[in-house]
């Protein structure tokens, strides 16, 4: 069929976006142009592709199996035009990163800067999520690479490529009770904390270690945790690494926590079965010797 190579590629867009409002959007042509390909495919096919519902579409069993087929012939296609232009030194592209809160306050911000340092022409997405939202972008293949926790990780759809471990701290405002300290231990202090939600990988990690936690207060960012401990004397627990320039205009310090050890590895996932593109692979290799 004439046109079938478009065709497909509009296929798997709407199957990425489960929506044809949203892949017309996405591909800058109009929903009934879209839809009008669409029908066409299914008509060459003969079955249908996609079941219709009031929220968007969802793949049918013939659907499934196209897709199946047809997203790693094309990600293979891709991955090579992608080798075959960078040998030519050609540079441009895209990566979509995602990547949890807290590491775009000491190690993000770098490995970017070396990466767009060394590929300028490189369009960098960045997003930021909490630890189960970072392995769903990448298992869905929203996004080509995510850092995160490895505790955070239980799906055999990513790869793993481990970075590097990092300790937590307890962090206090400087008119806290606790802020005269060096070091403490939370087995045998009751600390009131300010945490993230409960689906945060660091909330569960202190759920596990210290025994009968202390909850003050809850929030969603590392913003609004430094906010809300700067103008209520609170603590929180966040990593050693963050920046001390940082925590000082939030006139907060950090303390050495000496029981139970807070400790966790930061590992980059990409999709399992994915070729990695030389974009990715340099991110990789930049990310694994930034703090070494």
């Amino acid at each position: 069929m004439k046109y079938m190579d478009h065709q497909l590629r509009l296929f798997l867009a709407i199957a990425k976006s489960q929506s044809l409002s949203a892949a017309a959007e996405a591909l800058d042509l109009t929903q009934s142009s879209l839809s009008k390909q669409l029908g066409t495919l299914e008509t060459y096919v003969g079955q249908a592709l996609f079941e219709r519902h009031g929220r968007g579409v969802s793949l049918s069993d013939a659907g499934q199996r196209l897709l199946d087929a047809a997203r790693p012939a094309y990600e293979l296609i891709d991955t090579c035009i992608t080798q075959l232009r960078e040998q030519q030194g050609i540079t441009e592209g895209t990566l979509r990163v995602a990547t949890i809160h807290t590491l775009s306050y000491y190690f993000i911000a770098d490995v970017m800067a070396k990466f767009m340092g060394q590929r300028p022409k490189v369009n960098i997405t960045l997003l930021g999520r909490s630890s189960p939202d970072v392995v769903d972008l990448v298992e869905t293949g929203k996004a080509d690479v995510g850092f995160v926790y490895d505790t955070a990780v239980a799906s055999d759809g990513v790869d793993i490529t481990p970075l590097f471990d990092e300790d937590m701290c307890l962090v206090v405002h400087e008119n806290s009770a606790f802020a005269a300290l060096d070091e403490i231990s939370l087995t045998e202090h009751k600390v009131p904390l300010i945490v993230f939600p409960q689906h945060y990988a660091l909330r569960r990690m202190l759920a596990a270690e210290i025994p009968h936690l202390d909850i003050a207060a809850e929030v969603d960012t590392v913003d609004a945790m430094l906010k809300l401990a700067s103008v209520t004397a609170g603590q929180c627990i966040l990593p050693d690494l963050m920046p001390t320039r940082l925590l000082q205009d939030y006139h907060l310090k950090r303390i050495r926590i000496t029981s139970p050890a807070l400790r966790r590895r930061i590992v980059a996932i990409s999709r399992r079965g994915r070729v990695q593109s030389p974009l990715l692979s340099l991110l990789l290799h930049i990310a694994q010797t930034t703090l070494n």
